[in-house]
């Protein structure tokens, strides 16, 4: 039979921040879809849209 979980082991886990740290800054990296807007040759509007892990230290580079 499996191991009951009691509400200390559930609170801790709920508590701790949730994502994959990065290893430069430390902070939790934050997923976040990236929409670039790119005119073509015949003068409509595409979008590209990317996902990325923002944390501190790249988040000037992605949101300029």
């Amino acid at each position: 039979m499996a191991k009951q979980t009691d509400f200390a082991e559930k609170a801790k886990k709920s508590a701790e921040p949730r994502g994959v740290k990065c290893p430069k800054c430390g902070s939790i990296k934050t997923p976040t879809l990236y929409v670039n807007a790119l005119r073509t040759t015949t003068g409509s509007y595409r979008f590209n849209r990317s996902h990325v892990q923002v944390c501190k230290c790249n988040e000037k580079e992605i949101f300029g």
